[in-house]
């Protein structure tokens, strides 16, 4: 057993290493200027994106695909995984994650792109799309699709339910001191409401949790920095100068070349936004939109609001916290860094950990559901919910390391298939765009 854990995490190392990180950006690059610039309209995008009035066909409105997508895509990732990579890039970690963020945009755009181009209208009258269906009519490569689908509905059982339901029951144990199997059934329950109305029901739940949570987070978080705003100069002046230059050894810290703080930035980064990795367009290919790029437009800022917003917050906290020159690592230097202000601190980051995992779950609980179907049809979907329910349970309860590290090979290649389409099929993302966007000028 533990040979075969030691063997998947060296797999899920090599599947998350460089090629993967060099593919991915180098998408969002060549992306970035097929696009000419896409983040330009930043603006209009963010304003499209609180409209809720439903136009053209689709279950959802454009807030309710963003809020679901932005329900999965923020998790630890914002609050842990950041402090994993200052721990072990430094403070330029920060500024190499919120340039992946910024060109990561095109890429999210383009992935919406496809999916409401390319989406289809099941029997039941619901809509369903994603890199599969892009796959499979844009490319003719069905088979590519089928590759995605499996990979995603394995991804989202580890890092989409399973992991993020530990890391909850695990953290009520740490600061409330309530036992494991509790949390379970309360979480069991609450999930069982939720996903058991499907998408519109989870669309209506993460319109208003989502909003609420990044609110209260930023809110909590800017809080701390004023608390701290002394010491903020010296905090942006050190994520941009050893962003560059590397970070010396100090105190506890063991120190960190330009090469560290690239490669966890970027691979933070990425790992927290999801751009290119396909999942967020399965819900975009929801959403009632007149044109494919008016919702892409809105998926785009998922991006923003995840990686450039929200990490930046849990970046900018940390390091001028301090604490990470003190050689903590993960979950213990954002307890540590949040625990520096009594009272409002901890509450913040436990608030923050609560309502970005939940999310999590109903986030990404469509995004398997959706691959299920299109590899099984809609007979799947009731089995699939309760399976997922339950998932939740078992997840509280019991930590499986081997089952996390094979979702977080899954996770990784899923970005493969969807990268293919995404290069392939760039022409018709820059075609719908000159369409509908820039002959509208």
């Amino acid at each position: 057993m533990k040979a075969l854990e030691q063997y998947l995490e060296w797999l899920s190392n090599g599947v998350w290493g460089p090629p993967l990180l060099i593919l991915l950006v180098g998408t969002h690059l060549f992306l970035t200027v097929r696009l000419r610039f896409i983040q330009r309209y930043l603006g209009t995008a963010i304003r499209l994106s609180f409209q809720r009035t439903a136009e053209g066909e689709g279950d959802v409105s454009h807030f309710g695909a963003l809020t679901t997508a932005l329900a999965a895509t923020i998790g630890t990732g914002n609050i842990v995984g950041v402090a994993t990579a200052v721990a072990a890039g430094g403070p330029g970690a920060v500024l190499w994650m919120w340039l992946t963020g910024i060109f990561g945009i095109a890429t999210k755009y383009g992935e919406a792109v496809l999916a409401i181009k390319y989406r289809i209208t099941t029997p039941q009258g619901a809509m369903a799309g994603g890199p599969m269906y892009a796959l499979e009519r844009g490319l003719h490569a069905r088979w590519l699709g089928v590759v995605f689908a499996v990979l995603t509905a394995i991804a989202a059982f580890g890092i989409g339910n399973m992991v993020q339901a530990n890391s909850i029951s695990a953290m009520v144990v740490e600061t409330f001191g309530v036992r494991k199997w509790i949390t379970g059934v309360l979480m069991t329950a609450c999930t069982a409401v939720v996903i058991l109305g499907g998408i519109k029901s989870i669309a209506n739940v993460c319109e208003k949790l989502v909003p609420f949570m990044a609110v209260f987070y930023v809110v909590g978080c800017t809080i701390l920095l004023v608390m701290h705003a002394a010491a903020i100069p010296e905090t942006l002046r050190l994520i941009v100068s050893t962003a560059f230059t590397g970070q010396a050894a100090v105190g506890g810290f063991v120190g960190a070349g330009v090469r560290e703080a690239m490669r966890f930035g970027v691979a933070r980064g990425l790992f927290s936004n999801e751009a290119g990795l396909g999942s967020a367009p399965i819900v975009a290919a929801a959403a009632q939109t007149k044109t494919s790029v008016r919702q892409a437009l809105v998926s785009s800022t998922g991006t923003f609001w995840d990686t450039v917003v929200v990490c930046a917050m849990t970046g900018l906290v940390l390091v001028n916290s301090g604490e990470w020159t003190n050689g903590l690592r993960g979950a213990a230097l954002t307890k540590a860094a949040f625990g520096d202000i009594p009272v409002v601190g901890p509450v913040v980051l436990t608030v923050g950990l609560l309502t970005f995992v939940f999310s999590t779950i109903l986030g990404w609980s469509y995004y398997g559901e959706k691959a299920a179907e299109y590899l099984f049809g809609v007979g799947v979907i009731t089995p699939y919910r309760m399976l997922w329910v339950a998932a939740v349970m078992v997840g509280s309860v019991v930590p499986l390391p081997a089952v996390w590290d094979f979702a977080d090979i899954a996770n990784g290649l899923m970005a493969v298939p969807n990268l293919i389409s995404l290069i392939l099929l760039s022409g018709v993302i820059v075609a719908e765009t000159r369409e509908h966007l820039w002959d509208q000028e």
